[in-house]
Formats: C-alpha cells, structure tokens, sequence
C-alpha cells in the first residue's frame, strides 16, 4: 500500500500520476522546464519570506512546495531520459562531501575566512574539470544571470576575489564607494535621464555590494530589511498624519518630511 511507503517515495509516486499522460492532471502534464523555472523562484521568496516573517508554520509549507519543485523538475527528466530524483541525490551527496573535506576528510577547525578559501578553491576545480570534459567557458559561465542583481553581483565578486582581484579589507572597499558617489555625482549634473548617469548609477550599486560583502553582510537580505523598515516607517507617517487630521493625499512635503523626524526619534527612543 502506498502509506506503507516512506512520504518522499509517495510524492515521487504523486508527481508520476500527475503527469501520468492519459489520466493525470492537465495542468500538470503540459508543464515544461521552462513554464515552471518562474514558479521555482516564487517558491524560494516565499520560503525566505516565512525565514524573515519567523513564521514556521509557513515555513513548512512552503519547503514543501519547493520540494515539489524539485520532484516536479526529476519527474520531467526521467520522462525524456535524462535523470530521476535518485541522482539527483547521488550527485548532491557526493558535492556536498567533496566540497566538505575539513567534516569528512581532514576532520580539522577552519576559520570563516579558511572555509572560504577552501570553497573557492575547490568550486575553482570543479569548473576547471568541467572545462576539461567540455571545452574552456568563460569565468562567469556557472553564475546564473537570473539571479537577482545584488545576489549576482555578490557572487562575481566573490569569484574576482578567489583570483586575488580584492580589496584587503571594507576600507578600500568604501572608498570606493566615495569614488563612485562622486561619478554618479557628476553625471546627473550634466543628464540625469542618459544612459551615462544610468552607467554610474549601476557602478555605485556595484561598488556598495562589496563593501557589504566584506563587511559580512548579505546584500539581497539588509536591502531587504531596509525596504520593511522603510514600509514600517511610512506606515507610521500616515497614522500620525491622520492623528493631525492630515492624509498622504492633503500633507505638504514638510509636514510629511516632519512627520518622519518624528517617528523616527520615536523608533530610536
């Protein structure tokens, strides 16, 4: 009987029935890998969202809809022959050990900094084998360009730093930060709407997720948190201009600018 069965080999046998193509489910059936890629990155801000929200609840949910996602993706290539959700095991297992070798190997202490290292030098490999099995690609070929630009960005310059392209510490970092401040500066003064401003603006951009990275910081996550506070912070606003028979739609700039002083000296006390 399928209850007799652990869960995960009921959902495999679940997702075979959905797609099952004389009895399953529509929908399911005329899913590709390509109609259900932004269905995958929904389900992934929402299990952050549950993170964030402290909400575990939810939380399991929704890991639950992504591991179906993922049963989803093994059920499609098993159909066309290409790979079943047991490899995909074997394959995680095996990296996950590989890229571990101070837990399952060496068995020694490593700083934060050395475990960096270590990874970079041993993701550095993988790619290189890979080249050798294929042909060279370019240094950045595996860094998804879907991925959300701060994510991105912080994962080119972590790969820049592997190679020793590096600021030793923040310090250069924010400098940097300065620098490009300046540029950006100096752009909008002569055209804030041309694609030149945009260029600068973009470096900035680029230059602030460095200093993040270096100060440990993910930039995805406190630009994240920076929008909820500010969500938080407006929606106080509003209530203390209503409190002064005042709404968003009838408020002055000033009286909004100095409502906001207000909250936010009452947020700090």
């Amino acid at each position: 009987m399928l209850s007799d069965k652990p869960a995960i080999e009921q959902l495999r046998w679940i997702m075979s029935r959905l797609r099952d193509p004389e009895t399953g489910c529509p929908w399911d059936i005329k899913q590709t890998f390509s109609s259900i890629s932004p269905h995958t990155i929904e389900e992934a801000y929402e299990v952050a969202d549950a993170i964030e929200s402290n909400d575990m609840m939810a939380l399991k949910d929704e890991l639950g809809d992504l591991l179906f996602q993922v049963v989803f993706y093994a059920q499609m290539a098993k159909e066309q022959g290409e790979f079943d959700f047991e490899d995909i095991v074997v394959g995680l297992n095996e990296k996950l050990m590989r890229r571990h070798p101070h837990v399952f190997a060496k068995q020694e202490s490593l700083t934060d900094e050395q475990l960096e290292v270590q990874w970079q030098a041993i993701k550095a490999q993988e790619r290189l084998q890979k080249d050798n099995a294929k042909q060279a690609q370019p240094l950045w070929h595996d860094i998804p360009k879907m991925l959300p630009a701060l994510s991105r960005a912080q994962k080119i310059q972590k790969r820049a730093s592997a190679l020793g392209f590096d600021w030793p510490d923040y310090h250069g970092a924010l400098d940097k930060v300065a620098e490009e401040v300046q540029e950006v500066s100096e752009a909008l003064s002569v055209d804030p709407y041309s694609a030149h401003s945009a260029e600068e603006l973009g470096d900035l951009l680029f230059a602030t997720v460095n200093v993040a990275r270096h100060a440990k910081h993910d930039p995805e996550q406190i630009l994240r948190l920076a929008c909820d506070k500010f969500v938080r912070r407006f929606e106080r606003v509003e209530y203390t201009l209503r409190q002064q028979g005042l709404s968003l739609d009838s408020a002055t700039l000033e009286e909004m600018d100095l409502a906001w002083e207000q909250v936010k000296k009452q947020q700090r006390s």
